[in-house]
């Protein structure tokens, strides 16, 4: 799983305008929630969440608002999980592991694939290695990271490299969220 930013075209937005058809009138300045744009470091744009399979194929796609974070998103990408059977049957909500960069690397994301038990492959960011090492045995043991399964999580980015080839992704042309 990951996320890209998408930016939106300058046209996407209604946030010129304070009259119109497509005007906010009661709170200008911020964009509709079915719009999925928000204001980023470097202007409107959205965030694209992918959750792959291992050759890449997309089995869960949200769009959000630019400025959101991956780790909030995590419990509904999990949430739509639906893996069809190929010989009939109820569809698969629980994968065998989940790759995930730093941004994933959290205690309720890793608590909740454990309860499920599904296999964690998220490295941790270097703040937060260091805080249970000074805490010494009370910090508990670091969660397990298997390095050589992680280099497999590249698949979801040559996945963003072929969608970021598509005109209406790459910027964000459309308005609203929905198809």
């Amino acid at each position: 799983m990951d996320s890209t930013i998408a930016r939106a075209h300058r046209h996407a937005t209604n946030l010129t305008r304070l009259a119109g058809a497509g005007s906010n009138y009661t709170n200008p300045g911020v964009e509709a929630p079915d719009h999925g744009i928000g204001r980023s470091r470097g202007a409107w744009s959205s965030n694209i969440h992918h959750l792959v399979d291992g050759h890449s194929r997309p089995l869960v796609i949200l769009v959000g608002e630019g400025q959101a974070g991956d780790a909030p998103v995590f419990g509904q990408l999990m949430g739509h999980l639906r893996i069809p059977r190929v010989g009939g049957g109820r569809a698969r909500t629980r994968p065998d592991r989940v790759r995930g960069d730093k941004a994933y690397s959290s205690r309720t994301i890793r608590n909740h694939l454990r309860r499920r038990g599904i296999g964690a492959v998220i490295p941790q960011p270097a703040d937060q290695i260091g805080r249970p090492k000074r805490r010494g045995s009370a910090g508990g043991r670091p969660p397990a990271f298997d390095a050589e399964d992680y280099k497999g999580r590249n698949v979801i980015e040559r996945g963003f490299n072929a969608v970021k080839q598509w005109r209406r992704l790459a910027t964000r042309y459309d308005k609203l969220v929905v198809v």
